[in-house]
C-alpha cells in the first residue's frame, strides 16, 4: 500500500483523538514536574523532556507500523507472543527493580517494561488463535487454549509483583465473550467477585443467610416463574457459600498487609476511626491527596502551572499513575470532562472500526485493543478519584513513561493499519 493510499484510508478521527490525548498528557506532565530552574521544554534531563523524546520515538514507530503490510501482524503474531513471554521470563534473572517491582530491563538509555509489549503481543496472538480455529468458541478445548494465551503472561507478571498489569490481561477475556463464549462463565466470575466483596463487608454468616433465603424463594416460585433446573441452582448456592467461608482465610493469610489495607480503606472495613485514619494517611495517602487536588480545581481549575498541590508535590507519582489529578486541579471539571470525553470517543470509535472489519483477525484484535485501553482508563481514573482501590496502572497516552507510550501507540496504530486494509481482497 502506497504512502498516499494509507493516508486516504487511515481513520483520521482516531488519529486526532490520539494526538489530543498525547498533547494534553504532555502538558500536564510538564506542569506536574515543572521547576523554575528549567528554561527549555527540550531539556531531556527532565521528565517532560524525556516524555517529549518518547513522543518523537512513538511518531517514528507510527510510520514504521503503517509502512508494514497488514498481513505481517497476523503472520508473525505467534512469534511476537513467544518473544514477549521469553522477555517476561528473563526478568526473573536480568530484571531491574524499581519501586519494589522487578518489571524492567535496564538498557542504559531506556528502561524497557516487557509487560507493555506483552499486551500488544497477547492481543495479536489471541486474535490469531480465535480466527484460526474457525469454529464455535463453545468447545471446551478452544476455550481452554484461548484463556491459556491470556493467562501465561498474566501469571508471569503477578510475581514481579505487578498485579495491576496482570489484571489488564484478564480483561482481554472480553474478546472471547465477544466471539461467542457463553455468558455463563461471566456470571460465575461476577458472582465470585460479589460474594468476595459482600463477605468482607458483612461477614460469612449474613452472606450465607442471604444466599439461603434466595434459594428458598427460588424453590417456592420455581413452578410459576423459573425454568432453571433445581439441582444446578442449589449446587451453585452451596458452592457460593463454601467460597464465602474461604474468603476471610484468603484475605488474612494470602493477601499482603498493604492489599488488606487498600481493601479496608476502599470498603470501609476498619471500624476503628483511629486505625482507619492511619491507613488513610499511609496506604491511602496518594488517593486522599489526589481527591483534594481535584476538589481544589472546582469547575474551571486554577490555571496552567497554578495548582498549589501539584507544584507542592502533595501527590506522589503525580506524573504517572496520578496524572489525572493535575488535570483536575489546574483545569477543573471542564478539563477532566474533556479527558473523559476524549477517551470515551476513542473507545466508541474503536468499537465502530472493529465491527466494520471483514477479516475476523482484525475484528478480534480491535476488541483486544478496546479491552486493554478500557481497563486502563476505567481503573486509573476510578483509582484517582477514590472509587476504586489503588492498583497502579497508567492512563494510556497520558501518563509519563516511555514503554507505556510507545506500546500503547503501537497497540492503537496496528489496529488503524488493519482497518485501512479492510477493503482489500481477503480482508
Amino acid at each position: 500500500m502506497s504512502g498516499k493510499s494509507i493516508l486516504k484510508r487511515i481513520d483520521w478521527l482516531t488519529v486526532f483523538i490520539y494526538l489530543a490525548l498525547v498533547l494534553i498528557g504532555w502538558v500536564n506532565i510538564y506542569s506536574s514536574t515543572f521547576s523554575e530552574s528549567v528554561t527549555s521544554i527540550f531539556d531531556f534531563g527532565t521528565l517532560h523532556g524525556k516524555q517529549l523524546f518518547f513522543i518523537g520515538v512513538s511518531f517514528v514507530a507510527i510510520i514504521l507500523t503503517l509502512a508494514l503490510e497488514a498481513s505481517f501482524y497476523e503472520r508473525f503474531s505467534s512469534l511476537l507472543y513467544l518473544i514477549s513471554v521469553l522477555l517476561l521470563l528473563g526478568l526473573f534473572v536480568f530484571g531491574k527493580t524499581i519501586a519494589g517491582a522487578t518489571s524492567w530491563y535496564d538498557l542504559g538509555f531506556f528502561n524497557l517494561q516487557p509487560s507493555e509489549l506483552a499486551k500488544v503481543a497477547t492481543a495479536l496472538a489471541l486474535a490469531k488463535y480465535l480466527s484460526d480455529i474457525q469454529t464455535d468458541i463453545k468447545r471446551r478445548k478452544d476455550q481452554f487454549f484461548a484463556f491459556l494465551v491470556i493467562f501465561i503472561p498474566a501469571i508471569l507478571i503477578i510475581p514481579q509483583p505487578d498485579p495491576g498489569s496482570a489484571l489488564v490481561f484478564f480483561a482481554m477475556a472480553f474478546v472471547i465473550f465477544r466471539e461467542g463464549l457463553p455468558l455463563f462463565y461471566l456470571g460465575i466470575v461476577l458472582l465470585a467477585v460479589l460474594v468476595f466483596l459482600t463477605t468482607l463487608m458483612f461477614g460469612t454468616v449474613w452472606v450465607s443467610i442471604f444466599i439461603g433465603l434466595l434459594m428458598v424463594l427460588f424453590l417456592l416460585l420455581k413452578k410459576k416463574t423459573f425454568k432453571v433446573p433445581v439441582i444446578p441452582m442449589v449446587s451453585a448456592a452451596v458452592i457460593a457459600i463454601l467460597f464465602s467461608l474461604s474468603v476471610n482465610f484468603v484475605f488474612n493469610n494470602v493477601f499482603e498487609q498493604r492489599h488488606r489495607d487498600r481493601f479496608s480503606l476502599w470498603l470501609r472495613l476498619e471500624k476503628d476511626p483511629a486505625k482507619l485514619e492511619k491507613i488513610r494517611k499511609t496506604i491511602g495517602y496518594n488517593t486522599y491527596q489526589s481527591e483534594k487536588a481535584i476538589e481544589a480545581g472546582g469547575i474551571f481549575g486554577k490555571g496552567f502551572l497554578e495548582g498549589t498541590r501539584t507544584k507542592g508535590d502533595f501527590v506522589p507519582e503525580q506524573e504517572t499513575d496520578y496524572i489525572f489529578s493535575t488535570v483536575g486541579e489546574e483545569w477543573g471539571f471542564l478539563g477532566t470532562s474533556t479527558v473523559v470525553l476524549l477517551f470515551t470517543l476513542l473507545l466508541l470509535r474503536l468499537v465502530y472500526l472493529s465491527e466494520r472489519q471483514k477479516n475476523p483477525f482484525s475484528r478480534m484484535y480491535g476488541y483486544g485493543v478496546i479491552s486493554i485501553l478500557f481497563i486502563h482508563y476505567f481503573i486509573n481514573i476510578g483509582m484517582v478519584i477514590g472509587m476504586l482501590p489503588t492498583i497502579g496502572i497508567p492512563l494510556p497516552f497520558f501518563s509519563y513513561g516511555g514503554s507505556g507510550l510507545l506500546f500503547f501507540t503501537l497497540l492503537l496504530f496496528i489496529m488503524l493499519k488493519l482497518d485501512s486494509n479492510r477493503l482489500k481482497e481477503g480482508m
